[in-house]
């Protein structure tokens, strides 16, 4: 029946340090590899550059090759794809998520949570408003990596998402903290938890593990790759996700506030 399942296919690739012409490459055999059922094809943060502290270099506009390159593939493979670019607009720089139609309609988050550790305060601007989306009568809350520490921004006020989905480039030297935290996102908000990360080594040496994960609405690990590039199609259940909210109906005792 329509909307009892979701599918969504993580890709963790070797993000070639700031080379988007070898990254879109890569990204396309593995979208065109795919087999069955796909909704959703989520690839990481700055999938076309790596982390990179270099807008000014970088960047491109929304009618960019990067932004034109997503809307081919979604309306070749017929899937909705999904990522983070590094994008300038009106002078100012985002590293923004992009939620990219077959029909080639485009919803975008910018990155609300800049890593001050890394200067991304210093060289983009934050984003102000959360993009929960549509698909196959899913509802699904998009975040970038860092935005993963922050848990009032995620949060759900009783049913609003039914999945979070976070792209990240997150390190290997906190990959604790990246597993804690999907699954605590799960248990909290009662629904599935999609982390998608990247493996290899980036242009300033720090090393990555992936560990791209699905978490169920009860914290359960359904899946999670550590140590080499994968693609990885989860099907997620309604059904599932209906029951644990009947049986469990915590979300109705949160706290009620607004995100301004």
């Amino acid at each position: 029946m329509p909307g009892e399942h979701l599918y969504i296919t993580l890709i963790q690739p070797d993000i070639v340090w700031e080379n988007k012409e070898a990254n879109l490459q890569q990204y396309e055999k593995m979208i065109a590899g795919i087999s069955g059922n796909k909704h959703v094809v989520a690839l990481p943060e700055m999938f076309s550059t790596g982390f990179s502290m270099a807008p000014e270099r970088l960047a491109e506009t929304m009618d960019g090759n990067s932004v034109k390159w997503m809307a081919a593939m979604a309306a070749k493979y017929r899937c909705i794809l999904t990522g983070s670019l590094i994008i300038e607009e009106d002078g100012n720089y985002y590293n923004r998520m992009l939620w990219v139609q077959p029909d080639g309609k485009i919803g975008t988050y910018d990155k609300r949570h800049l890593f001050g550790y890394a200067d991304e305060d210093k060289h983009y601007n934050p984003g102000d408003k959360r993009l929960i989306v549509s698909v196959n009568g899913w509802r699904i809350n998009l975040m970038v990596c860092y935005d993963l520490r922050f848990p009032v921004w995620a949060r759900n006020q009783g049913d609003e998402y039914d999945v979070l989905l976070y792209v990240a480039n997150w390190p290997e030297p906190r990959s604790l903290a990246w597993r804690t935290l999907l699954q605590a996102r799960a248990i909290e908000n009662q629904c599935y938890v999609i982390g998608v990360n990247r493996v290899g080594k980036d242009g300033k040496d720090f090393n990555y593990l992936g560990e791209s994960s699905v978490f169920g609405p009860l914290g359960e690990q359904l899946w999670q790759k550590a140590g080499e590039p994968a693609c990885h199609t989860a099907t997620l259940e309604k059904e599932v996700l209906q029951k644990v909210r009947a049986k469990l109906p915590f979300l109705n005792d949160a706290d009620k506030f607004l995100l301004l």
